[in-house]
């Protein structure tokens, strides 16, 4: 009985099945007359039912309309048979799942972690005045960060793929948060001691990506991952924008280190909120509804449950992951976005600087545009991706179309970027290479769930690894040549060319098709 005067909340899993429309939001339909005598599905987990949280599921299956992808409905609204009520109730039905939850926290997570690591990239202009770098050197504090990410993706992938993904990041945020917080203080006692704090910010940021990969593999039916994975990918490059524009602003302020104590911070707000809000799977959600249940889980193609022996075996098959080619598909596809994004987020605020002679805060405008098209792009690829997956497309060529758009597109971007005269011509192209970049995302970064999805953790962080090392080369490389040639038109040159031949190793060894891992095959 509910005391005087309180009211229940309107939410859909609370409403009795006589509820009237006025207070579902959605049009009843009669049930079906060779349904009416079904038994409920079993599906439900009983225990949700036994402590009341959930009323009994409805005795036949949910009205097609409703059973439309809700990316897919959100994205394109009047796809929906039934018009734009049904439409509009798709699209609200969406809105508040919980599935949207996961992947906002995923993409605040995400964002986060990009604006701690890119902090970086705008104090090094006034670390190198003040204490005198030079660019070769400025390139290795740059690389810092990028120690302590070269190994741990490897370790984060096998906890995630042991622990599950909402734990792991849990840590890994809380971890890294910590890092960014301590560094003014680490940075005045020595330099060596604030280049411990980036390298155990790099350490932590290592379980970011599996960790999505992870809840992503469990929270999203196989025709939603890309637009998942989008809305994920959007965060981190929106994380790119914050931080590159209110690093210049904070620093006007508060000092040097202020970027650094304010995202610690809200790093340990978003850890609060996720441990409390978040569950690891659909079935631990005491919050979800039966029909979004319903849904993740017919739409899912399930891993097979681990025993408890099979749990026991740690020790990923490293030999046999590496003895496929689509595996090195994957490395090398990593390892060339690594390359060209960590090239691009640590040098292009110096070049603005140092090629066009803008100060700190225009050089900051002009490097932060192009991560904004990569957020919007990333999505529109993702739509694209499962539209043409729906659409009959294999999974495979669909991840060489995107993956191709992915690299062709910045190599010839940047092409045009080196004969650009001015630096908003510049920063056009560099949009552009950048935007396309995105539709990678859509392409090896979805893939792994594809080709091994019980070893997905592990063999983002085999590839992540990979691509700390091309980054590492790649951002020391451009600081040597810098120093060494006195230009970076030369590096942009050859960046192209290695985009340019990463794209003929994925066309020819990808694969959209789950691989034999466990097998003989």
């Amino acid at each position: 009985m509910t005391p005087p005067g309180k009211l229940l909340p309107l939410t859909r899993s609370l409403l009795p099945p006589s509820a009237p429309p006025s207070l579902t939001g959605r049009r009843q339909r009669p049930t079906p007359a060779h349904a009416r005598d079904l038994p409920p599905p079993v599906w439900l987990p009983h225990r949700l039912h036994a402590h009341g949280r959930l009323p009994p599921p409805l005795p036949f299956a949910p009205p097609r309309s409703l059973a439309r992808p809700p990316f897919l409905a959100s994205a394109f609204p009047a796809a929906s048979s039934g018009g734009g009520g049904e439409g509009q109730a798709v699209l609200a039905e969406f809105l508040t799942s919980e599935r949207v939850k996961v992947a906002a926290m995923l993409g605040l997570a995400l964002a986060l972690c990009n604006a701690d690591r890119v902090v970086m990239s705008v104090a090094i202009v006034p670390l190198s005045q003040a204490y005198g770098w030079t660019p070769s050197f400025a390139g290795v504090v740059q690389s810092s960060f990028l120690w302590g990410y070269l190994v741990s993706p490897i370790i984060g992938g096998a906890l995630v793929d042991y622990y599950g993904g909402k734990r792991v990041m849990a840590y890994g945020v809380a971890l890294w948060s910590l890092a960014t917080f301590l560094s003014p203080w680490a940075a005045a006692r020595s330099l060596w001691l604030f280049l411990a704090t980036r390298v155990l910010l790099g350490m932590a940021e290592g379980v970011a990506l599996p960790s999505m990969n992870n809840m992503v593999l469990r929270w999203f039916p196989r025709t939603e991952r890309s637009s998942a994975v989008g809305i994920a990918m959007g965060g981190f490059q929106l994380g790119n924008t914050i931080g590159l524009l209110l690093s210049p602003i904070i620093m006007s302020r508060a000092g040097i280190f202020g970027p650094f104590v304010i995202f610690g911070l809200f790093g340990f707000l978003w850890v609060l909120v996720w441990i409390s809000a978040i569950s690891g799977t659909p079935g631990e959600n005491t919050q979800i509804s039966a029909h979004e249940l319903d849904y993740i889980t017919r739409g899912q193609k399930l891993v097979k449950t681990q025993t408890g022996s099979e749990k026991l075996r740690k020790v990923p098959p490293f030999r046999k992951l590496l003895s496929k080619s689509p595996t090195w598909a994957l490395i090398s596809a990593n390892a060339m976005h690594s390359w060209g994004y960590f090239v691009i987020l640590s040098w292009m605020p110096v070049y603005f600087k140092t090629i066009y002679h803008v100060n700190l805060r225009e050089a900051a405008w002009f490097s932060a545009l192009p991560w904004v098209m990569m957020a919007v792009l990333g999505y529109v690829a993702g739509v694209v991706s499962d539209m043409l997956i729906r659409n009959g497309t294999s999974i495979t060529l669909t991840r060489k179309i995107m993956q191709t758009i992915g690299f062709v597109g910045p190599g010839v971007a940047l092409l045009g970027l080196n004969a650009a005269k001015n630096p908003i011509t510049a920063s056009a192209w560099l949009t552009i290479a950048v935007g396309l970049k995105s539709f990678g995302h859509s392409g090896f970064l979805v893939n792994l769930q594809e080709i091994a999805p019980q070893y997905a953790g592990v063999l983002h962080g085999m590839s992540n690894t990979a691509g700390t090392f091309a980054a590492i080369l790649g951002t020391v490389g451009a600081g040597f040549f810098v120093d060494r040639m006195g230009s970076f038109r030369g590096f942009l040159i050859l960046t192209s060319l290695l985009y340019f031949s990463s794209t003929l190793f994925w066309d020819i060894f990808a694969t959209g098709e789950r691989v034999d891992f466990d097998g003989t095959g």
